[in-house]
């Protein structure tokens, strides 16, 4: 079960809750803001979430993450290079925002990682390394059930934006052709600030 929570911050972000209705337990991913209320949703749905997982490190998708963790006393995961923008005010875009987020000591990903669910290890999501928007992006996929979390990757209708620091045109091309559009068209692809959509539409849109 994927349950989408805008949340309200410096800018508007969406994060995840990736629940595994069977156990009740999941993973929360790219909470942005809000802590409080993903606290009282948690709460209400007597939910377990085993870990909060990362797309990429820009404070919009990182900024409730210290007062979650210190709350629910779980591991944060993120790609090996998030430390780039996790640590540095600048990178991850928060030095302009009043209030510089820091996150330190995550349990580094790789390209190829899985990351199973303690409770029931079939749930599961895999790593696939999508460098572009940033240098650490990644998108965890599920192939059970056909769902995707790309972050700011790709969006209905566009893609993301490559101009911040550590972006690349060229790179997030390639992980959109490469990484994304291999996966099976009715992969449903959930945002960071956009409504789902699926591989075979956004392919359409490119004309493939």
């Amino acid at each position: 079960m994927v349950v989408r929570v805008p949340v309200r911050g410096y800018y508007n972000e969406i994060s995840y809750f990736y629940i595994d209705e069977g156990a009740n337990h999941g993973f929360l991913i790219d909470p942005g803001s809000q802590a409080g209320h993903l606290l009282s949703m948690i709460q209400r749905k007597g939910w377990t979430i085993e870990k909060i997982l990362l797309t990429h490190g820009h404070f919009d998708h990182t900024g409730a993450v210290n007062e979650l963790r210190s709350v629910l006393g779980v591991p944060v995961l993120a790609h090996r290079r998030a430390d780039e923008y996790l640590l540095d005010a600048h990178m991850n875009l928060s030095e302009g925002s009043g209030v510089p987020v820091i996150i330190r000591t995550v349990t580094y990903l790789d390209d190829g990682d899985i990351v199973p669910l303690d409770a029931d290890p079939a749930f599961a999501l895999d790593v696939i390394y999508a460098p572009g928007h940033t240098t650490d992006s990644v998108v965890y996929y599920s192939p059970k059930d056909r769902v995707a979390f790309v972050g700011d990757t790709i969006f209905k209708g566009s893609i993301g934006i490559w101009d911040f620091p550590g972006g690349n045109l060229a790179d997030l091309q390639r992980s959109i052709l490469e990484k994304i559009f291999t996966l099976p068209e009715d992969t449903a692809l959930y945002s960071g600030h956009s409504v789902p959509t699926t591989v075979g539409e956004e392919k359409r849109r490119y004309g493939l």
